[in-house]
C-alpha cells in the first residue's frame, strides 16, 4: 500500500530551504518539534483517546462535545498552537449543519470509537489504512481527515497531521491539488509526503511531524517556495492508487459481510428447524462455518437419509443451504439463502431435489433473501426453462420476516405452517 520510494523523485531541490528552516529560530522545527511538551503531549493524547473509545463502548459517552472526553483530548492537540491551532474546530457541534454526526447518532459514534480502538491496537501501515478506509466508507457528515491529527499522534511514523495550511504547503511543493474534507486526498497527500520524507529525511525524521511543520511554514508563507514543484502527474498517480486501495477494500468488507450474513440466516434456520422438531442438513461446503462460537453444523446430520444419498443428483443436494427432514428422512422444506449471488442457481438446486424425491414435488421450498430480491426472485422463476415444473410451490422468504417471526415461531409454531404465513408464493397465477 506504500508508495516506492526508492527513486521518487523530488520536485524541486528543498535541501537548502529544509536547512534554512531548520535553523529558523522562529519556525516549526524549533519552536515545536524539538519542543519537550510536544513529546510528553503524545503519552497523555492516547491515554485520553482509549478513555474517549471506553466511554463510547459504554454508552456514558453523551451527545454533546463541550464536556466530553473527546473535547478534552482535541484541546491538548490544538493547544500546541505552533502547528495545530484551530485543531478543535472540525470537532466542534456546527447544529445548523449537524455535523460532525457522531454526537446525535449513536451507530455513527459507536463507528468513530471503533475507528480510534482500531487505530490504537493496530501497528502497522495496513492496519491503520484499513481502519481510516473503513470510516471512509460510513460516509459519517462532518467526520474528515482532521481525525488524523489524532492518528498521528498514535501512530507519528505512520501519519502525517493534516490541515489547511499543511495542505497548502504540499501543493506549493510538489504542485498537487489536494482538497480539504476528503479522505481519499488526504490517503494520496500522505503518500507523497511519505516520498519527500524518504527523500529528505537526513534533514527530516522519522517522525511525520517534521515534514508537517516544514509543510506549515511554507503554506503559512513563513517559508518563502523560490521554485514551486510541477510533480502533479505523480500525485494524481497516487489519488489513483488510493481510490484504487479504498475500492479493493470496500469489496472486501462487502464480501466479508455477505459471508456474514449467509451464514448467520442459515444458522437462524437451522436453530428454528430443530425448534420445530426437524433434522437439520447444512450444506457440505459450510459445515465448517463459525458460528456464535462454535460450528454452523453443530446438532445436524453428518450423512443424508439413504433415499437420498442414492439420488443422481446428490452432488447438488448436498449444497443446498439447509434441508429440514423428518423423521421419516423425507424433505419437509429445502433452504437457498441468496444473499447477493444468483437465484437461477438456487431454484435449479431446489428443482433437482425435487424431481430426484420419490413423491414427486412434495416439500416446500425457499428462497431466502434480502426483502429488494423479490421481484427478481419473480422474474427468475417466470422464466421459460422453469415453465414445466410450476407445480413447484417455490416461496419466497424475505429476510425481514425471518428476522421478525423466527423467535415466535420457534417457541409458538407448530410444523411448516408459520413459515407458510408469511413466505410469498412465486407462482404465476393463472
Amino acid at each position: 500500500m506504500t508508495a516506492d520510494f526508492a527513486h521518487a523523485p523530488a520536485p524541486a531541490d528543498l535541501a537548502p530551504l529544509l536547512q534554512h528552516w531548520r535553523q529558523d529560530a522562529g519556525g516549526t522545527y524549533r519552536t515545536w518539534f524539538l519542543w519537550e511538551e510536544r513529546i510528553k503531549n503524545f503519552r497523555s493524547i492516547r491515554r485520553g483517546l482509549q478513555a474517549v473509545v471506553l466511554e463510547i463502548e459504554a454508552g456514558t459517552f453523551g451527545t454533546a462535545y463541550r464536556g466530553s472526553s473527546l473535547e478534552t483530548v482535541v484541546s491538548a492537540v490544538a493547544e500546541q498552537r505552533q502547528i495545530f491551532k484551530g485543531a478543535d474546530h472540525a470537532f466542534l457541534w456546527k447544529p445548523k449543519l449537524r455535523i460532525p454526526d457522531i454526537y446525535e447518532n449513536p451507530d455513527n459514534q459507536r463507528t468513530f470509537g471503533r475507528f480510534l480502538q482500531a487505530c490504537d491496537c493496530c501497528d502497522d501501515e495496513a492496519g491503520v489504512l484499513r481502519a481510516i478506509q473503513a470510516l471512509d466508507n460510513c460516509r459519517i457528515k462532518g467526520l474528515g481527515p482532521a481525525a488524523a491529527n489524532l492518528l498521528y499522534f498514535l501512530h507519528p511514523t505512520l501519519v502525517t497531521p493534516f490541515n489547511t495550511a499543511i495542505v497548502r504547503g504540499y501543493n506549493m511543493v510538489t504542485g498537487a491539488r489536494v482538497k480539504l474534507g476528503r479522505w481519499d486526498e488526504y490517503l494520496a497527500m500522505r503518500r507523497g509526503v511519505l516520498g519527500l520524507n524518504h527523500t529528505y529525511r537526513p534533514l527530516l525524521s522519522n517522525d511525520l511531524g517534521a515534514i508537517a511543520g516544514f509543510l506549515f511554514d511554507v503554506g503559512s508563507g513563513r517559508l518563502p517556495l523560490l521554485s514551486p514543484g510541477s510533480d502533479r502527474a505523480r500525485w494524481e498517480a497516487d489519488l489513483v492508487q488510493v481510490r484504487a486501495d479504498a475500492a479493493t477494500e470496500r469489496r472486501r468488507l462487502a464480501d466479508a459481510a455477505e459471508d456474514r450474513s449467509h451464514t448467520q440466516v442459515q444458522g437462524w434456520l437451522r436453530d428454528l428447524g430443530r425448534a420445530l422438531g426437524y433434522q437439520v442438513w447444512v450444506a457440505s461446503n459450510d459445515r465448517g462455518r463459525s458460528y456464535e462460537g462454535g460450528r454452523l453444523a453443530e446438532g445436524c446430520l453428518d450423512i443424508l437419509p439413504a433415499t437420498l444419498e442414492a439420488s443422481l443428483a446428490i452432488d447438488t443436494i448436498r449444497l443446498i443451504d439447509v434441508l429440514w427432514l423428518e423423521p421419516s428422512g423425507s424433505v419437509a422444506a429445502a433452504f437457498e439463502v441468496e444473499h447477493s449471488t444468483s437465484l437461477y442457481s438456487g431454484i435449479v438446486r431446489m428443482l433437482d431435489l425435487a424431481l430426484s424425491a420419490a413423491d414427486g414435488l412434495a416439500g416446500r421450498y425457499f428462497l431466502v433473501a434480502p426483502d429488494r430480491r423479490e421481484a427478481e426472485a419473480r422474474a427468475q422463476f417466470a422464466r421459460p426453462a422453469f415453465t414445466r415444473v410450476m407445480d413447484l410451490d417455490l416461496r419466497f422468504l424475505a429476510y425481514s420476516d425471518l428476522a421478525a417471526h423466527r423467535h415466535d415461531m420457534a417457541r409458538f409454531g407448530q410444523g411448516l405452517r408459520p413459515l407458510e404465513a408469511v413466505a410469498r408464493s412465486l407462482r404465476v397465477p393463472g
